[in-house]
C-alpha cells in the first residue's frame, strides 16, 4: 500500500471539543474590552458587525446586540451557525455559535446564540493577505495516480501562505498536517505546485447556511511562479 502522502502531526483532530478555561476567558475579555466582533454572512450583505454584550457563566449561551443594519440581523437570525472573528490586539480569535435567536436581555433587544461549539485565538499573520475572488475559483488539489485526495477553493493569499476552504461536514483537516506537491490551479492559469502546512483550522459556514471548514496553511516550498501568482493579486512587486 503506498503511504498517505499526508503526514499527520499526533494533534487532536479539527473540530473536537478542545476548550480550556483559558479559552472560554477570550469570550469574557472580548464583553469586558467592547470589541466588535464579526460574522460573514454572505449574499447582498456584507457582514454582520456588533458586540459581545453578555456570556451565560453556564457556558450555555451568548448574548451579542444587533447591528445597525436590519438586512444583516435577518441574515444572521436565517443561518444556523455563523462564524465570528475579532481583532484584539495582535491576536485574531474566531468562534462558532449556532441557533441564533431574537430575545431580550437587560430590557434590551439582543441576539442570544448557543455557546461556541470551537474558539481559537491566534496572532495575526506578519504578511498582508490578499482576498482571491471566487469566480473563477482558484484552488489547492493534491492527488496520487490521478486520484484527488484533497481540494480546497482559496479565499484569501500572501507572502506565507493560503486561507482556503473545504466543503461539507467531514472535512478531516489537522493543524500540523502537511500536504505535499499540492497544485494551485484555476481557469487559463499554469498550475503552481507548492507544499503546505496547516496552521489553524476551524469551522465556517457559507452563505446558503451550508457547513465548511476553513484553515490557514503556510507555505513550505516558495518558488518564482507562486511568487509571480501572488504579486498578480496583491498587484504590486515585493
Amino acid at each position: 500500500m503506498m503511504p498517505s502522502p499526508i503526514a499527520k502531526t499526533g494533534l487532536p483532530p479539527a473540530g473536537q471539543p478542545q476548550r480550556s478555561a483559558a479559552e472560554d476567558a477570550v469570550l469574557d475579555a472580548l464583553v469586558a474590552q467592547g470589541e466588535a466582533v464579526v460574522a460573514r454572512i454572505g449574499g447582498s450583505v456584507a457582514q454582520f458587525r456588533s458586540r459581545l454584550r453578555f456570556i451565560d457563566p453556564g457556558r450555555q449561551y451568548i448574548i451579542v446586540e444587533p447591528c445597525a443594519d436590519s438586512a444583516a440581523n435577518a441574515a444572521l437570525l436565517a443561518l444556523p451557525r455563523a462564524l465570528f472573528h475579532a481583532e484584539w490586539g495582535e491576536w485574531h480569535i474566531e468562534f462558532a455559535a449556532g441557533g441564533p435567536e431574537r430575545t431580550v436581555h437587560a430590557g434590551a433587544p439582543v441576539i442570544r446564540l448557543r455557546f461556541p461549539e470551537a474558539i481559537s485565538s491566534r496572532r495575526r499573520r506578519a504578511s498582508e493577505r490578499a482576498p482571491v475572488p471566487p469566480q473563477p475559483p482558484l484552488r489547492c488539489v493534491a492527488s496520487v495516480d490521478d486520484t484527488i485526495y484533497f481540494e480546497a477553493t482559496i479565499c484569501d493569499i500572501s507572502l506565507g501562505g493560503v486561507g482556503i476552504l473545504q466543503f461539507g461536514p467531514d472535512s478531516a483537516l489537522q493543524a500540523g498536517t502537511v500536504i505535499r506537491n499540492c497544485r494551485i490551479e484555476g481557469r487559463g492559469r499554469d498550475l503552481v505546485s507548492v507544499d503546505l502546512e496547516v496552521r489553524y483550522t476551524g469551522p465556517a459556514t457559507l452563505a446558503d447556511g451550508s457547513p465548511a471548514q476553513r484553515a490557514g496553511c503556510r507555505f513550505l516550498s516558495p518558488s518564482p511562479a507562486l511568487a509571480d501568482l501572488i504579486r498578480e493579486f496583491f498587484g504590486k512587486d515585493f
